[in-house]
């Protein structure tokens, strides 16, 4: 990790800490805020109850002197001209508490003054109610102590704020271990890739035993990672067998030019075959190259015994007799210069092994599948090769000659065109002797 950055299980506790931290204070805010007012709602509804009780015996002309008042609560009624008509036990009996303004202000909402007004510590909540009968109007003011309340919401605040604090310090050194113990299969993986960086060999990432996304990632890594190992091995082995390939007939051009030059007498008559399998062995390694790098084809509706027919055209003057045979107007989706290449290895190892005749077929496989074959009576391929001829540069035992059996890419090249085109090809015995060619392909629409 690079100096100065925080690693990612620090930024993982950090934002959910802080997240925790700004949930935690809006909730503390909320619950002290609905606290506060549930309190100030609990004195406000027993002062205006104690002021209309009040104002019922100015009312009824039965008010007492002094006011029935309980606890600590002060009670006036003041009359029009500001003069106290009656006060409860401890309340002043000669000037109102409050003036003409704060007296208009505490009839439309209530609110906080200071208790020593009223003869009373702390904070009084302050309530004004009209009374009597028009022609002699009172007012009934009432202030309830509220001193406890600030007391009681201070109180919840500090435990809210300890409370709150430790609750965070416990929550984030539990994150940070669950934290770390989740990330610790990241960093198992961080470091088996880095041995398999630094080591240059291949190898597998450890799997957790926990049956989780880290797992499955670490499982999608080493199959990654064993694909990239056959790519890499199989390039090592096809360029290592390309080299071999391509240093026999350079060996061979360069013995005869040497000898050409020692003797004075240029002989091109042996130059020309080595050129030319030069270059096909070097257009076939292109093309499997090309192969390798691009992308599925898509295919286009295609008429397959027609192209195979022009393609058996070729093959008039082989070894061996061609022949073809279909069933109807047969169409695949395929690419046709693809399908001509394959079509074309297919027949030349076809004649280059048959005994006497080579017969190429084509006809529908279902609904939706066309099958090709080409068929020929020579030796044949065991079945315990059939898979590995496939394989670039592969020969069996009969085919160790270069010069009879090809560069050995033939095959290599007919599997690769035909993935492309969504296909499949597979070999077969042919009766009574020989090798079945069969290639399956998605019929056109």
């Amino acid at each position: 990790m690079p100096r100065g950055h925080l690693s990612l299980r620090a930024r993982l506790i950090l934002l959910g800490t802080a997240g925790l931290a700004i949930g935690l204070t809006f909730g503390g805010f909320v619950l002290v805020t609905v606290l506060e007012s549930t309190l100030e709602r609990t004195v406000d509804s027993a002062a205006m109850q104690t002021a209309r009780d009040v104002a019922a015996l100015i009312d009824a002309d039965r008010l007492p002197d002094p006011i029935p008042a309980g606890g600590t609560t002060v009670v006036q009624v003041v009359d029009a001209d500001g003069l106290v008509r009656a006060a409860s036990a401890g309340g002043d009996r000669l000037v109102s508490v409050l003036d003409a303004e704060e007296l208009a202000a505490a009839r439309d909402q209530l609110g906080y003054l200071p208790g020593f007004r009223f003869g009373v510590a702390g904070v009084v909540r302050v309530v004004a109610v009209e009374a009597g009968p028009a022609d002699d109007r009172q007012s009934v003011v009432v202030a309830a102590p509220a001193g406890d309340i600030a007391e009681s919401v201070q109180v919840v605040r500090t435990g809210l704020l300890v409370g709150f604090g430790l609750l965070l310090l416990v929550l984030a050194g539990l994150a940070w271990r669950i934290v770390g113990a989740t990330l610790r299969p990241v960093e198992a993986l961080r470091l088996g890739a880095e041995e398999i960086t630094g080591t240059g060999a291949a190898g597998t990432l450890p799997v957790p035993d926990s049956q989780d996304e880290i797992a499955a990632l670490a499982s999608t890594l080493n199959r990654m990672l064993a694909r990239l190992a056959r790519a890499s091995s199989r390039q090592r082995s096809f360029v290592a067998d390309a080299a071999h390939e391509l240093r026999s007939p350079l060996a061979s051009l360069r013995t005869q030019l040497e000898v050409a030059q020692s003797t004075g007498v240029a002989d091109t008559g042996d130059l020309l075959p080595e050129v030319e399998r030069m270059s096909r062995l070097v257009d076939d390694l292109l093309l499997l190259a090309r192969l390798d790098e691009a992308l599925p084809q898509r295919g286009e509706p295609t008429d397959i015994a027609e192209l195979t027919r022009d393609v058996t055209a070729r093959y008039a003057g082989a070894r061996v007799p061609v022949d073809f045979v279909a069933s109807g107007c047969v169409t695949v989706n395929a690419d046709p210069r693809a399908f001509s290449r394959v079509l074309a290895n297919l027949l030349d190892n076809a004649v280059r092994y048959a005994a006497t005749r080579v017969v190429l077929g084509v006809a529908a496989d279902g609904a939706d599948r066309v099958l090709l074959s080409v068929t020929d009576d020579g030796p044949g391929i065991p079945v315990a090769d059939r898979d590995r001829v496939f394989d670039r540069f592969t020969r069996l035992a009969d085919a160790r000659d270069r010069d009879s059996g090809g560069s050995g890419l033939g095959l290599a090249i007919v599997r690769e065109l035909v993935t492309q085109q969504g296909g499949i090809v597979s070999l077969a015995d042919a009766a009574p002797t020989g090798l079945c060619v069969q290639v399956s392909l998605p019929a056109g629409r």
